[in-house]
């Protein structure tokens, strides 16, 4: 039985020591028996266009007509959003539009329905 503690990115506790350091197999993070467990990062919150916090499985309305890239389709204002996820980058949406298909949203143009 290994007494190696756990890997602090990702919790795995199928890790093995590697001379000085401690070697996780999951997600090859390496660290040292001596350094401190990471902290949990705060979770980041996502407001809309009215300052309504957002979270996934939210639906939403876009507020301004918007082009699509690579397109000439266009995502009108008033269209409605279901099911979003939300994720890290400049576009904070990920989501699907009926007709349009899979897309990232900026969540300052869209509000909470």
């Amino acid at each position: 039985m290994s007494t190696t503690p756990p890997c602090p990115e990702c919790g795995c506790v199928s890790t093995y020591s590697d001379g000085t350091s401690i070697v996780c197999p999951t997600c090859g993070h390496e660290f040292s028996k001596s350094s401190p467990a990471k902290e949990p990062e705060s979770q980041r919150i996502i407001k809309d266009a009215n300052g309504n916090v957002l979270q996934d499985g939210d639906t939403i309305t876009v507020i301004k007509d918007l082009k699509v890239k690579g397109s000439s389709l266009v995502v009108k204002v008033g269209t409605k959003v279901k099911n979003i996820r939300l994720v890290d980058g400049d576009h904070d949406i990920d989501c699907r539009i009926d007709g349009i298909g899979a897309m990232q949203l900026k969540s300052e143009f869209v509000k909470k329905a």
